[in-house]
C-alpha cells in the first residue's frame, strides 16, 4: 500500500503547475442546477441522465431537528426506517436495496462503518450541523464510487465560507424534554474562507420497546423507562487560496451520540442498555488548474474513525426466584485512511474526461468484557485489515446539440481478495421546444465482502465473492406554466445477485462450523415508479412539493417480499406565505403496509402522518419557530415492537447577523 500511495501521490504533485485563475471553476456553490455526485465533477442537473434529488439548506434547517432522516423522507425511492426514536439506530435503502448497500459521504468523504457487520451506515450517527445540501444519487454507482454504491450515493455536503462574516445561533426545547442548541460562523477574508458549526441535543425520549403499543403495554407488568439520547456534531472546513490557480482546503467532522435502547427480546425486552457512538472524520483536499484551466488536479488525503461502545444488559428468567442479571460490554472500532487523485481533462467539443485512481485502507478491532454473572477482562476479539486499490475514468460529451452522453467504468482491487469490474452509461437529451428533458441510465454496482464476513473466527468464509446488481431507469422531466411547475417520472429495476447471508446450516459452509456461516446464497429483484412534483399555484403565497415511489421488491429465491419496503410511500408538502414574514408549511408522510422482517414475518400496518413547520421573520436577525410533528397522534411502527413519537410539538428561536 505505501508503495501504491507514494506513486500515486508523487504522479499528482507532478502535474501542479500555475496557469489560470480559480475563481469560477472552484466556486460550484454558486451555480443552483449545478450538482457533483452525478459525475464526481459540476454538472448540470439536466446534463446529467441520472435520478439525482437535492434537499437545500433551508429544507434541512426546517425540519431538522436532531436528525436528518425526515428530511430524507422527502426524496423519492428512499425507505427511512428507525428503530425506536431520537438517537437509535437508522437506516435508508435506496431503491429496495439494502441499507449496507447505501454509500454515505460527507463532502465527497467515504463515511460507511468497516467494523459493521454488513459495512452499513447508521444515520443516528449524522447530527446535523451547518449542511449546505445533501445531494442523493439513486441507482447502482459503483463505477463513479466503487463498493457499498449497489443501491445509490448520499452525498451531505457542508457549508463553505464566503463574503462577510456571518453567525448563526439557534436554541429550541420542546416535548419530551428536549432542548438542543445550534451556532455556526462562516466567511471570508482575503484568500480564506472558513465555516465552523457545532450542534448539540438532548432529550428525556421515551422507551425504544412497546412505547405507544398497546398490545404490549397493556400486558407489560411494570411501566416502560424512558430511553434518553444526548447529541453532539462539529464541523469545520477551511480553504485557502495559495494562489490563482491553486486552493488548499482542510475540513473535518465528528458527532457523538450517547443513547439507553432496549434488547428487544425475551421475557423483559425493556432493558437499561446503553450505545456511545462516536464519528470522527477528516481530510486535506488539494485543487489546482493547469493548461489555461483545461485540465483540474485534485488530491485528497483522508481518513475517519467510527467507535461503537455498547452496555448490553439482559435479564433472565428460570421461572423460579427474581432474574439474572446479565451484563456485557463490548467495543467495535473501525478506520480507514485513503489516497487519491481524480483529474478533470477538458475537450472542448470532445467533453470532459474525468480519470483518477484512489489506495484505501480500513481496519477493525473488537473488544469483549463480561461484568455480569461472570465478570471477565476485557480481551481482543478480532483484529482484521484490508487494502483496496481502484482506479476509474469517466467520458461525458453532447454529440449533437442538447444530447449529453457519459459512459465510465472503474475496476476494484482487493489486496489477497477478488477484483470487482463495473460501468456506467447515462443519456439526458434536452427538449428545449416543449421544456422537456428526457433521461436514462444503465450501470452495476459491486459490494465487497466485509472485514467481519470474511474473518470472523466462527462466521467468517474467506471464499465469499463481491455481491453485484444490474440497474436501469429511464425518465422525464417537464416543466410547465413558465417553469411554475415541474412534473418527474422515472421508471426503475434492479437485480441483485451473489448476495451475502447468514446461514445456520453447517453443512453447507466451506469449513467446519458449528455455528453457520455468511454465504453468496441470495438473489432480488426490484421495480418501480418514482413520481415527483413542484408546484408554484400562486406566486409568492402558496407552493406545493409531493412525491410518490411505486416499487416491488422480490426476494428472488423465496419469491416473497423484501423486509421494510412498502409498495406505496410518499409525501406532499405545502408552503404558505401569507406575508414576506409567516410562513407555514404542513406537510403530510404516508407509508403502505409492509412486513419487518424477512420471509413476510411481522407485517406493519400503513399510516399517514401530519407535520408541520410555521415560523416568522421577526427582522433582519431574528426568526422565531415552532414545528410540530405527528400533529394527528397516529400510531404506528417503522419497526415491529419498537415505538414511535406521538404528538409532539418544539420551539426555538435563530438569530443571523
Amino acid at each position: 500500500m505505501v508503495s501504491f500511495s507514494r506513486r500515486l501521490l508523487a504522479a499528482s504533485l507532478s502535474t501542479i503547475v500555475v496557469s489560470v485563475p480559480l475563481q469560477s471553476a472552484l466556486a460550484d456553490d454558486r451555480l443552483p442546477e449545478i450538482v457533483i455526485t452525478a459525475t464526481r465533477s459540476p454538472t448540470a442537473i439536466s446534463d446529467s441522465g441520472s435520478a439525482i434529488s437535492v434537499i437545500t439548506a433551508d429544507e434541512i434547517a426546517k425540519n431538522v431537528s436532531n436528525d436528518i432522516s425526515g428530511v430524507l423522507r422527502s426524496v423519492p425511492g428512499l425507505d427511512v426506517n428507525t428503530s425506536g426514536g431520537p438517537g437509535s439506530v437508522t437506516s435508508v435503502r435506496i431503491r429496495g436495496a439494502e441499507s449496507k448497500n447505501t454509500l454515505v459521504l460527507i463532502d465527497g468523504i467515504r463515511m460507511n462503518d468497516p467494523a459493521d457487520t454488513g459495512g452499513g451506515f447508521d444515520f443516528s450517527g449524522i447530527v446535523p450541523v451547518d449542511i449546505e445540501r445533501i445531494e442523493v444519487l439513486r441507482g447502482p454507482q459503483s463505477a463513479l464510487y466503487g463498493s457499498d454504491a449497489m443501491g445509490g450515493v448520499i452525498n451531505i455536503i457542508t457549508k463553505r465560507g464566503k463574503g462577510k462574516p456571518r453567525v448563526t445561533v439557534s436554541a429550541e426545547g420542546g416535548s419530551y424534554g428536549s432542548k438542543g442548541l445550534k451556532a455556526s460562523v462562516s466567511g471570508s477574508n482575503g484568500p480564506v474562507s472558513y465555516a465552523f458549526s457545532v450542534s448539540g441535543y438532548d432529550t428525556d425520549g421515551y422507551s425504544r420497546y412497546g412505547y405507544r403499543i398497546k398490545r404490549i403495554t397493556k400486558d407489560f407488568p411494570r411501566k416502560l423507562e424512558r430511553d434518553p439520547s444526548k447529541q453532539l456534531g462539529l464541523n469545520g472546513r477551511l480553504v485557502f487560496a495559495l494562489n490563482d490557480t491553486t486552493e488548499l482546503e482542510i475540513g473535518g467532522y465528528s458527532s457523538l451520540n450517547v443513547s439507553d435502547y432496549d434488547s428487544g427480546w425475551g421475557d423483559f425486552p425493556d432493558t437499561p442498555s446503553r450505545s456511545r457512538q462516536g464519528l470522527l472524520d477528516g481530510y486535506v483536499r488539494l485543487k489546482n488548474l493547469m493548461f489555461n484551466g483545461r485540465l483540474t488536479n485534485q488530491i485528497t488525503i483522508s481518513g475517519n474513525v467510527t467507535d461503537r461502545r455498547y452496555r448490553a444488559i439482559d435479564f433472565y428468567s428460570y421461572g423460579y426466584g427474581a432474574p439474572e442479571k446479565s451484563w456485557a460490554k463490548d467495543y467495535y472500532r473501525g478506520k480507514r485512511i485513503a489516497a487519491e487523485y481524480q483529474g478533470d481533462l477538458k475537450l472542448d467539443q470532445f467533453g470532459t474526461f474525468t480519470f483518477g485512481a484512489k489506495t484505501e485502507k480500513e481496519f477493525m478491532t473488537t473488544h469483549h468484557e463480561d461484568v455480569l454473572p461472570y465478570p471477565s477482562a476485557r480481551k481482543k476479539t478480532a483484529s482484521y485489515d484490508q487494502v483496496t486499490n481502484s482506479v476509474y475514468a469517466i467520458h461525458q460529451i453532447s454529440p449533437i446539440k442538447n444530447l449529453s452522453l457519459s459512459l465510465g467504468g472503474r475496476i476494484d482491487a482487493v489486496e489477497d481478495g477478488k477484483q470487482f469490474n463495473t460501468w456506467r452509461a447515462t443519456a439526458a437529451y434536452d427538449i428545449t421546444a416543449t421544456d422537456t428533458i428526457v433521461r436514462a441510465s444503465i450501470g452495476t454496482g459491486a459490494k465487497a465482502p466485509t472485514l467481519f464476513q470474511l474473518n470472523d473466527p466462527l462466521y467468517g468464509n474467506p471464499d465469499l465473492r463481491p455481491e453485484y446488481s444490474l440497474g436501469f431507469d429511464a425518465g422525464i422531466d417537464q416543466y410547465l406554466f413558465d417553469r411554475r411547475v415541474k412534473l418527474s417520472a422515472t421508471y426503475f429495476a434492479n437485480r441483485f445477485r451473489n448476495l451475502i447471508d447468514f446461514t445456520f446450516d453447517p453443512d453447507t459452509c466451506p469449513t467446519s462450523s458449528y455455528y453457520g456461516c455468511y454465504l453468496n446464497v441470495n438473489r432480488a429483484r426490484t421495480h418501480g415508479l418514482e413520481l415527483s412534483g413542484t408546484f408554484e399555484i400562486v406566486p409568492d403565497l402558496l407552493s406545493v412539493k409531493a412525491n410518490y415511489t411505486y416499487m416491488r421488491s422480490i426476494n428472488a429465491e423465496t419469491h416473497q417480499k423484501l423486509a421494510r419496503r412498502p409498495e406505496h410511500e410518499g409525501r406532499i408538502a405545502f408552503t404558505i406565505t401569507p406575508t414576506r414574514q409567516l410562513t407555514i408549511e404542513p406537510s403530510i408522510v404516508f407509508v403502505g403496509e409492509r412486513f419487518s422482517s424477512a420471509n413476510e414475518v411481522g407485517k406493519l400496518a400503513p399510516y399517514a402522518r401530519l407535520d408541520a413547520h410555521v415560523e416568522y421573520k421577526i427582522d433582519d436577525i431574528f426568526t422565531v419557530y415552532v414545528r410540530g410533528e405527528n400533529l394527528t397522534n397516529a400510531h404506528y411502527q417503522e419497526v415491529l415492537n419498537y415505538g414511535t413519537p406521538g404528538r409532539s410539538v418544539y420551539g426555538g428561536l435563530r438569530a443571523s447577523w
